[in-house]
């Protein structure tokens, strides 16, 4: 046999591995038997126990070696064995090949050491890290700086800190990798401060970097939002260094600006990628959703789609959580249809953005299909259900599904806790939500923290306890924030509390004094006590100050175009329709009993005068529009900028009735679904 042809065959078992062909790999051993007389050479074998088990046939792998003489099987030979059941992720038959190779008295080298490490890494076993490590120490091997990196790599992933700091501290040499592996732990660590000082440590002595350097290190400048500034000095380097055409390194970039909220300089990087992947479209759509520009999300999914980008989770479920942003049913619906299609409809991070997507949207029958659907749900699925039922105020069903948790062995979370309050608060359920909040630290060694505070503001004033608010308020361990006193400000106003209104107020002109909300809202609160004089007052240092207060507006999307509506608005090409609909509902409504709210006009005018005033709400004149073109059988929803006023909220349920339609109303607060004379929220909002 001549040396050639052992050569080729050598290299056939090379190409089966390369191309993870099996086929290839068995007809060439068929082969090789045929043309090579038994006992086959070593180096033939050590090539057929490297192939059987980086194809992952590991039966086949074990039988070629115990074919093998134990004296003529070498540490290639098991690593070659070793390395391959790491790679298929048979990470305790690793270790076990390792310790067959020690029992034949076989010393491991360079390329054994890393392998085994990871083994050790994945099964998250640091006692049997410490072991290999002391071995590596014994033989000398420690010393190589792939051995020494996977030591330290082990140590970091399985919670030893200290020893890793050790490992790293006494590496006679460092590498590339070995710079990689210290700074993407300290990111994993939440320690993205510590990595940046190490990219610097590395330049200082003249590290080199790579593609994975810069990934990381962008990473770390991204840690909420901190380092945008020196993120942008890293851009730099990235383009001296030549890797800004390095696609990995730009998704980096796009990814960075996005979390730092800079999306333009994120849509700048985007735009300059000449091979963008799957990855690019999903980090410039998250970016997008990240910060609150939804509809540029869902435009660029939509180009993404038409460039035959495949619909992988990531992407999916970001430009759902988009649609739930802006309240886009139909797009969700679109992009639910679509990960069907693509089978991955049942991932759990797109079945929880679902979840999410359609609780936000007021569907509340298909968001408890989609939960019911879920093959697997985790914590983020329950809390999104449970935040929907909060959100629609639905506080029986939110209690309910949190006792379910319980016994399904679901723990609680800062956030389960968030919305099981936010869903007692707009229920009225004071009593049971007090107990709720005393329980976390109690029962589940959980801090209240700001937002369960101000959802205990918030529940104490919806239910009139605006006194006790106040109390609350005073006795909190922190300063109370803005939400809090903007809580207490607004029970104040609807429970005619100016006393304590105007404390509220006072405190929030001086936490937030630019806000023209909080000045709107006592303004009005002193109209709708009639006290006249001090509401102009308030309007006039709004005016002396330059603050404007933002118009109120309501819209509705019909066939793929949004219209929008002010207050006596008359504008929109189909006016006379509508208003010829706003006469015809004011007649039935009257007859039906309907009185118009009258103290909710903001000016001191004529009775008269003040009953149109309220009557031609940005609200109203949406529902009209829609009662003119939605079709008979299907529901009407509107959305609002500010939270849907108590006149509006009756007249609602008049029209639910008189037309039966239904009408759902999402305002800046909650939803409001409005059937036969009744609203979802009870008349408690």
């Amino acid at each position: 046999m001549s040396s050639a042809t052992v050569n080729t065959l050598a290299s056939l078992l090379q190409t089966a591995v390369s191309s993870r062909s099996s086929a290839v790999g068995r007809s060439t051993h068929a082969r090789i038997i045929k043309t090579i007389d038994s006992p086959l050479p070593t180096f033939i074998c050590n090539h057929l126990v490297n192939m059987y088990s980086k194809l992952d046939l590991l039966d086949s792998a074990q039988l070629t070696l115990s074919l093998i003489p134990p004296p003529n099987r070498s540490v290639v030979t098991w690593t070659s064995l070793i390395a391959g059941t790491v790679q298929n992720g048979h990470f305790c038959s690793a270790l076990l090949h390792f310790a067959n190779m020690r029992r034949d008295s076989i010393l491991p080298n360079d390329f054994t050491f890393p392998c085994v490490f990871k083994a050790c890494n994945s099964l998250r076993s640091p006692v049997t890290g410490k072991q290999v490590h002391a071995l590596a120490i014994k033989t000398g091997q420690i010393h190589d700086v792939f051995v020494g990196c996977s030591a330290f790599d082990m140590y970091s992933k399985t919670g030893l800190k200290g020893d890793a700091c050790k490992v790293f501290d006494e590496m006679p040499e460092k590498n590339l990798a070995t710079w990689n592996t210290y700074m993407s732990n300290a990111v994993l660590e939440g320690k993205p401060r510590k990595a940046i000082d190490a990219f610097m440590d590395s330049k200082r002595v003249g590290g080199e970097v790579s593609s994975i350097t810069f990934c990381v290190v962008l990473n770390a400048c991204c840690s909420d939002g901190l380092y945008l500034q020196l993120g942008k000095q890293v851009h730099g380097f990235v383009i001296r260094c030549g890797y800004e055409k390095n696609v990995s390194v730009a998704n980096g970039m796009v990814d960075f600006y996005g979390k730092c909220r800079d999306v333009s300089s994120a849509r700048v990087v985007f735009d300059g990628i000449c091979n963008r992947n799957d990855v690019s479209w999903c980090s410039m759509v998250a970016a997008y959703e990240q910060n609150d520009e939804g509809e540029k999300a869902c435009i660029l999914f939509l180009e993404a789609m038409r460039s035959s980008i495949e619909p992988k989770d990531f992407i999916v479920s970001s430009v759902i959580s988009a649609c739930a942003g802006i309240a886009g049913l139909e797009m969700g619906r679109l992009v639910h249809a679509l990960s069907v299609k693509a089978c991955i409809d049942g991932n759990v991070f797109v079945g929880s953005a679902l979840v999410d997507m359609y609780a936000k949207c007021g569907n509340v029958e298909d968001c408890e299909r989609v939960f019911d659907e879920m093959p697997e749900r985790n914590l983020i699925t329950w809390n999104a259900l449970l935040g929907g039922y909060a959100h629609l105020g639905h506080a029986d069903m939110a209690l309910s599904l949190f006792e379910e948790m319980k016994c399904e062995n679901v723990i609680p979370n800062y956030v389960s806790f968030v919305s099981i309050l936010a869903a007692c608060s707009r229920a009225g359920a004071v009593d049971v939500g007090l107990r709720i909040f005393e329980s976390m630290r109690s029962k589940y060694g959980i801090e209240a923290g700001v937002e369960h505070y101000a959802c205990v503001v918030d529940m104490l004033g919806r239910a009139g306890m605006v006194e006790r608010a106040y109390e609350f308020i005073k006795r909190m361990p922190f300063d109370p924030t803005v939400s809090m006193w903007g809580s207490l400000l607004g029970a104040c106003k609807v429970h005619r509390n100016n006393r304590l209104g105007k404390i509220a107020a006072d405190k929030l002109f001086q936490l937030d004094p630019q806000d023209s909300g909080n000045h709107v809202i006592l303004s009005n609160m002193f109209a709708a006590a009639g006290r006249w004089e001090e509401a102009n007052v308030v309007r006039m240092e709004m005016k002396e100050v330059g603050i404007n207060k933002g118009a109120g507006c309501s819209w509705i999307t019909i066939k793929n175009s949004v219209h929008t509506f002010q207050a006596k608005d008359t504008c929109h090409e189909r006016n006379t329709e509508i208003q010829a609909m706003l006469s015809k509902l004011k007649m039935e409504m009257k007859g039906a009993g309907y009185t118009a709210d009258t103290s909710l006009a903001l000016f001191d005018l004529e009775e008269e005068e003040r009953e149109s005033e309220v009557w031609h709400h940005s609200e109203k004149i949406a529902l009209a529009f829609g009662l003119c073109v939605v079709p008979t059988g299907l529901p009407i929803r509107i959305t609002k900028n500010l939270r849907i006023c108590f006149d509006c909220h009756t007249a609602f349920k008049f029209i639910s009735g008189i037309t039966n339609r239904e009408i759902i109303v999402r305002d800046n607060n909650r939803f409001h679904r409005f059937t036969k004379y009744e609203c979802s929220c009870r008349d408690y909002w």
